[in-house]
């Protein structure tokens, strides 16, 4: 594919080389000239050193028939000039990095629907779903996230004595934000019934919002959620703010840590239930004093690395549970990930990495994306959106002929992103998560992709 990439930061500079590795065309448009001779030295990619924001270089670098345009610089108005230009100019799909929560506040303008682009995405919240979700699933199997961090699936074993233990399915009260995707008994993997009665042993896999889950866990696995969950968080920073936001339910209790009087100021107008400490974090008194070593989690969320490791390695010396941490820098990326067993990290995330990842979801030549997988690959977990020629268009989730064993897990739009119930209809522009086995994906994808 042609991909033009705008900005060469630590995201652009990382998407350059594993687009470029993949087997894609990328342009580079960077203006910083020592960082437009890096990458032209190192990796595969054409180098154009100019503004991205400028129509002159977009068209200069192909703008009119590529088909991904990634605006990636630390600049949000930057970003999203460049997309809406390169929309206008020709570009298949743009996407813009973000930052500032105001852009994803649709309550007065939908600033990706007004100037043309594609997706938003914004780093610091795609880190803060990462670390958020081994905070709620501390001892879940397996925890995957889809419409970033919006809905889960969360796989857990059915305790003895659990309330929906002996039951069938039809019998067991469940709010129709929740759904159960498969059962796994021994080595059988399977889609329940309405008759389907669940035994202790058996493995479910579980769909739904992260409250919804939260809310529910106990049917499945009496003791699985604590009464209170212990949060400190090092750095009044922007993915500290977005893992408040996805920790709101009242059991989690969270303390945050930063040197700077102004932030911490504004961390506590915005987060009232949120203690906020003025100091460092790097002083052992200081964390001593505020009993940090009796926390369940310490998550270091600044934007130094050294003071992120350091910190968190203290923590943990202290007697903090579970420890994790974010990564900026690509240098520290690797050597974290092959001492991070040995120094006790729970997780670990890199913004360039999480944001990498969601953009490789979308550049495929297929009508779909497949965005994880089950059992070794057997189910796979796909997103696509709703063609308006869509057969599917109108139909209700209960009237549509899918394979047995399909479930759809979400539906996308703008109204955000629910788990649908038989009676939902299913409408052009929607992006549907669905899980099923992987030999059916192309007949299913056809269903809603013409």
């Amino acid at each position: 594919m042609k991909i033009i990439v705008v900005g060469a930061g630590d995201v652009g500079h990382y998407l350059c080389q594993v687009l470029s590795e993949d087997g894609h065309g990328v342009t580079l448009i960077e203006s910083d000239g020592n960082r437009a001779d890096e990458i032209e030295e190192n990796l595969d990619v054409r180098v154009i050193r100019g503004n991205g924001a400028s129509s002159k270089f977009l068209l200069t670098a192909g703008v009119s028939d590529c088909d991904f345009l990634l605006a990636m610089t630390a600049f949000d108005q930057l970003n999203i000039v460049a997309c809406a230009i390169g929309k206008k100019l020709g570009a298949k799909t743009t996407v813009a990095r973000v930052h500032d929560q105001v852009y994803s506040d649709n309550s007065a303008v939908n600033y990706q629907k007004q100037f043309g682009i594609d997706i938003l995405i914004n780093p610091e919240a795609l880190t803060a779903v990462e670390l958020a979700k081994h905070v709620r699933n501390p001892e879940k199997m397996a925890v995957e996230d889809f419409a970033r961090g919006q809905i889960e699936l969360q796989e857990m074993e059915i305790s003895d004595g659990a309330k929906a233990a002996g039951k069938p399915l039809r019998e067991i009260r469940l709010d129709s934000a929740i759904k159960i995707g498969y059962v796994q008994r021994g080595e059988v993997l399977y889609v329940p019934t309405a008759d389907t009665i669940l035994e202790p042993g058996d493995k479910v896999t579980l769909i739904g919002t992260p409250d919804i889950l939260l809310k529910y866990a106990p049917f499945f696995s009496p003791g699985a959620v604590s009464e209170s969950v212990r949060i400190v968080l090092n750095g009044a920073t922007e993915t500290s703010i977005s893992v408040i936001r996805r920790l709101s339910n009242g059991r989690f209790k969270i303390r945050v840590i930063d040197p700077d009087l102004n932030r911490c100021r504004e961390m506590a107008e915005q987060f009232p239930n949120v203690t906020v400490i003025n100091g460092s974090a790097t002083s052992l008194r200081l964390l001593e004093e505020e009993q940090i070593g009796s926390a369940d989690y310490f998550i270091a969320c600044t934007k130094d690395d050294e003071e992120n490791v350091m910190t968190s390695l203290q923590a943990k010396k202290l007697g903090v549970k579970y420890v994790e941490l974010v990564i900026n820098k690509p240098d520290y990326e690797q050597v974290l990930q092959n001492i991070s067993g040995f120094l006790n990290i729970t997780a670990d995330a890199s913004p360039r990495r999480v944001t990498a990842n969601e953009i490789k979801k979308y550049i495929t030549n297929k009508n779909f994306a497949v965005i994880g997988a089950l059992k070794g690959g057997v189910v796979e977990f796909i997103e696509l959106k709703v063609s308006e020629k869509s057969g599917a268009c109108g139909q209700t989730v209960r009237n549509l002929n899918l394979p047995r064993a399909c479930i759809i897990a979400a539906i996308v739009n703008e109204s955000g992103a629910k788990v649908p119930g038989a009676n939902d209809t299913i409408k052009a522009g929607d992006d549907l998560v669905l899980i099923l086995e992987k030999e059916k994906i192309r007949e299913v994808a056809d269903m809603f992709v013409r």
